[in-house]
């Protein structure tokens, strides 16, 4: 568990951006200077230890994981609890931030570090790496439309429970990893007014933080409402040594090498034409050229003409972020209360990529040999008429600067309904509507018109009369149509031309939730052992989605569009679904020796999907405490997960991921794998980047369906009575899933086909006559089986003292023994990807060890805290030639292997009672850890792990919170 803090932060004077962490050095050594002697912690609880006569008159509440009231704090339920002190003590302006850092967490979580395939602002939560499509987000126990957590006003939050267990048969769909819920502040008196500043000790990645909360509490009810407002600055690649270049482990070798689409050309030329000029087949412009080549303005090609790219991408993203939120509550009667819950966030971010890459070949066009600047007098390309395919010619439109994806999130989630009393029963009730709508806007910055760009490189000639050169053959000009050199973009009349076709089209998608629940609870009748309790309800929802693009940038049946290297879908589509829950509590013994308690808790849902049809999940927990200081659980659940509406309804829609032809230095034996690529051992991939068709199952003509599993829980707490304070836990976890629903990556569908010539895989590759690959499909079907299991460690003590004050010391571990993927169980020659202590692409990260310390102290009006980070060692590849996970890309069966990473954190407070004023300093990774380097031809991002990993080295933070 995350660190906490003794009391709630208050404000101070802003400090200047440029003086920033030199402000922070300065008041944590202040701070910690004038607490020495006082010892080094802060207490791991800021509110008072409950005592047991306390605990007897506490009203029964729900925790995350089980609809029926309770007083236990500790039941069949693995719940982690982060209280607002504990946020508050981390100095994190983000719930993403937040709860990324904890042990249960792995796998491609999305975050502000995601630049390539992310730069939306969102932050994901991926519970146990089953990643964010099978971790259900709730707000009070409704679900999130919109699964970006930092979305959510952190100063709203009064707790997270986090449960890592499968509830399915609690929440339905998505609860498979386990339930985030976030718990809303309903209660609260007063103004408090908070501003934060951060940046690196590079003096980058500045981050400015403001919130406004106010609130009153009455007898019949009360009202909290606050605004925020957050923007955090990017963060060139180039500004860190490890994220700057391009490079790729080749051949055991460290090489700074990119894409083979350079502003100078990488042109696959005949053998007839390339070896007069000395050169095997690929050329490239020389250095200065200006103006119309000839061939002699041409050197043979190497890896030091490769494009670095990397060095144009964004470490960390620009964001800026705006909300609001209103909750209240008001008693109409005794027995009946209203509530409302209200929020806005508006978010705007952006990502940024390398210029326009053109491939010839993967982008279906063609450069005409009857072209007046073409020197060379072949086609390059893909005629897109006839199918005919020619040599591949490959560049970089640098001239149009960078492309630049521009997002605008607005996402709206209102809550209103009632609650009450069944009259002087125990029974309670409540029904409210939830509705939820997210509208993003991307602005897509640098790209072409396909058709004009293709006019502009079709044929052309030199117009005796006028000396200009002119689009078509002489005696049929084409009116309106300006011939492009693309042997030489670097030519001023190449980049007028460019510039005059350039465009940027917008997409604009919009979610929709609407949902009403109902819900019971109280109690049935008594037992010897106690009384039985009932929880039971029944929701309606409706999800849908619409995308509107440009119509240039619409999507064919082949993933192609009048926008080159930009093409997306347009999505429209809806589904309902009925649900119906049970929850039942059964106490069996108490007060018996060897059983002080015995329970025994039921539960089934039943859901009807529009799109998927029926399924019903149940739940068997049990809760035995055979003495008073020792409990052991254990729950079985299955657990399901219907599509969403992204995987029914998304069209074709194009990817460029990076990936390892097993072909290359192809020997023979694998011909649907390989076609048409050279058995002599010639072959070797042009560029990790390939081209690749994703789509949804509806225009795939597949009907999905929904994934279905079992979820393992089994564990032990102990609270020791001769040594208060102290408790340990440990939880032994399993979950197993089939026909998971999955967007094939091309480099499962290269590795399968190559160890199995029958996979139905083979069908989705496609090569051209050459042997390099066109594209790759990326269709999304039921297809696959997941297992993994592990487990769950926390020892958590905390202590009092006179003269030192307050100590909490707090350890959580996940250690994972299994993460197994088997693409498609009907082959029994398909090869399993063992991710356990691996990073994969298509995956992510599961070092076997993780975990979370905590050190923290509390003394009158100071506080300190010491977090500590761990992730485990890992590795990159694998021994198992089978599996195709090399690290390196021309050998197959390397191992990189990964050291352990330990991130240091540093907290320090002080209150200033009479002024109602908290100050608060810290440090983020104290050591300047630098992240491992994985290699760009084994991840998307800043040659590292962005998800995992921190990139942004030491970060100081300073806060002040103002109370009145």
């Amino acid at each position: 568990m995350l660190p906490t803090s003794a009391t709630l932060h208050r404000g101070y004077r802003t400090p200047t951006p440029r003086v920033l962490s030199h402000a922070v050095k300065l008041a944590m050594a202040t701070i910690l200077l004038a607490g020495a002697g006082q010892a080094f912690a802060q207490d791991a609880n800021t509110a008072d230890t409950a005592n047991p006569d306390k605990a007897k008159n506490l009203e029964g509440v729900t925790v995350t994981g089980s609809r029926i009231r309770r007083v236990d704090v500790e039941t069949a339920n693995p719940v982690v609890t982060i209280d607002r002190s504990q946020i508050a003590a981390t100095g994190k302006a983000t719930l993403g931030d937040l709860v990324q850092e904890l042990p249960s967490i792995a796998g491609n979580a999305t975050n502000a570090n995601t630049n390539n395939g992310g730069g939306t602002g969102a932050a994901t939560i991926s519970l146990r790496g089953m990643g964010d499509k099978r971790t259900l987000i709730l707000v009070n126990g409704m679900r999130l439309a919109y699964n970006d957590v930092n979305s959510i006003p952190a100063n709203m939050i009064d707790r997270v429970e986090v449960l890592s267990d499968g509830a399915s048969a609690i929440y339905g769909s998505d609860a498979i990893g386990g339930v985030v819920n976030f718990i809303l502040r309903d209660r609260f008196d007063g103004v408090q007014l908070t501003g934060d500043f951060a940046e690196s000790s590079r003096s980058d990645g500045f981050r400015r933080n403001f919130t406004l909360t106010g609130g009153h509490s009455g007898q019949r009810g009360s009202i909290v409402a606050g605004i925020g407002h957050q923007s955090l600055d990017a963060v060139s690649a180039r500004d860190r040594a490890f994220s700057r270049d391009a490079l790729n482990l080749t051949g055991g070798k460290v090489i700074v090498s990119g894409s083979s689409a350079n502003p100078a050309g990488s042109i696959t030329l005949p053998r007839s034409v390339a070896g007069p000029l000395g050169c095997t087949s690929r050329v490239s412009l020389n250095h200065g050229v200006t103006g119309a080549t000839s061939q002699g303005d041409y050197h043979c090609y190497t890896v030091t003409d490769t494009y670095n790219y990397q060095g144009d991408n964004i470490l960390q993203t620009p964001q800026q972020r705006d909300n609001f939120f209103v909750l209240g509550k008001y008693k109409f009667t005794d027995a009946i209360e209203g509530f409302a819950n209200v929020y806005y966030t508006k978010t705007q971010s952006d990502s940024q990529l390398a210029p326009v890459p053109v491939f010839a070949n993967g982008d279906n066009f063609l450069v005409s040999k009857d072209s007046y600047y073409n020197p060379f007098g072949v086609n390059f390309g893909t005629d897109r008429v006839t199918g005919d395919n020619y040599g591949d010619f490959n560049t970089r439109f640098s001239t149009l600067g960078y492309r630049r994806y521009v997002y605008n999130t607005y996402n709206l989630q209102v809550t209103p309904g009632l609650r009450g009393n069944f009259g002087n029963s125990s029974w309670q009730w409540d029904a409210a509507f939830n509705y939820g709508k997210v509208r993003q806007k991307s602005v897509n910055n640098g790209f072409l018109d396909y058709a004009l760009l293709q006019q502009g490189i079709g044929p052309s000639y030199l117009d005796s009369g006028t000396g200009n050169v002119v689009c078509g053959t002489p005696g049929n000009p084409i009116a309106g149509c300006t011939p492009i050199n693309i042997f030489n973009v670097n030519a001023p009349s190449t980049i007028a031309a460019l510039k005059n076709i350039q465009r940027n089209p917008v997409t604009t998608t919009e979610y929709t939730v609407k949902q009403f629940e109902a819900n019971a609870n109280g109690d049935l009748f008594d037992l010897p052992a106690g009384t039985v309790n009932l929880a039971t309800g029944f929701s309606y929802r409706k999800e849908s989605t619409s995308t509107r693009t440009d119509p240039l940038a619409v999507a064919d049946l082949n993933g192609l569009c009048g926008v080159v290297e930009f093409c997306t879908s347009v999505l429209a589509g809806s589904f309902n679904v009925k649900e119906a829950y049970a929850e039942t509590l059964i106490p069996l013994l108490s007060g018996k020796p060897w059983a002080q308690t015995l329970n025994l808790t039921l539960g089934t849902r039943w859901s009807d999907y529009s799109s998927a049809g029926k399924s019903t999940n149940s739940k068997l927990a049990v809760e035995w405490r055979p003495v008073e200081d020792l409990l052991l659980r254990g729950t079985v659940s299955e657990v399901f997960r219907a599509p969403n509406i992204n995987e029914l309804y998304s069209g074709i829609a194009g990817d460029s991921p990076t990936v390892n032809d097993p072909c290359n230095f192809y020997a023979g034996g694998h011909p649907q794998a390989c076609a048409n690529v050279p058995a002599d051992g010639s072959y070797q991939q042009a560029n990790p980047q390939i081209s690749a068709k994703s789509s949804g199952s509806i225009v795939a003509g597949y009907q999905l369906k929904p994934e279905q599993g079992k979820s393992f829980d089994y564990g032990v707490v102990y609270d020791p009575h001769w040594l208060p304070g102290l408790s340990l836990s440990a939880d032994v976890w399993r979950i197993n899933l089939n026909d998971t629903i999955t967007a094939i990556s091309a480099q499962t569908v290269l590795n399968q086909c190559y160890a199995n010539p029958s996979s139905a895989f083979c069908g989705f590759i496609h090569r051209f006559s050459s042997g390099d690959i066109n594209y790759v499909a990326e269709p999304t079907v039921n297809l696959g089986a997941l297992s993994t299991k592990g487990v769950d460690g926390s020892v958590a003590y905390r202590f009092d003292t006179e003269r030192y004050g307050r100590f909490g010391l707090r350890l959580d571990t996940t250690y994972v023994a299994r993460y197994d993927v088997n693409p498609d169980p009907s082959d029994p020659t398909t090869v399993t990807i063992h991710n356990a202590g691996r990073y994969t692409y298509a995956y992510g990260n599961f070092p076997r060890w993780r975990g979370l310390a905590t050190l923290n102290w509390s003394r009158g009006p100071w506080s300190a805290s010491w977090r500590i980070r761990y992730i485990g060692r890992t590795e990159v590849g694998s021994e198992d030639e089978r599996q195709q996970l090399s690290a390196d890309l021309a050998i197959p069966a390397v191992v990189r292997k990964v050291g352990a990473y330990a991130y240091h954190s540093l907290q320090a407070g002080y209150e200033v009672k009479p002024w109602h004023t908290r100050f608060d300093v810290g440090v983020d990774n104290v050591t300047d850890k630098q992240p491992p380097l994985l290699y760009q031809n084994n991840v998307t991002n800043s040659n590292t792990d962005v998800a995992t990993y921190d990139v942004m080295g030491r970060y100081y933070w300073l806060r002040a919170t103002l109370t009145f």
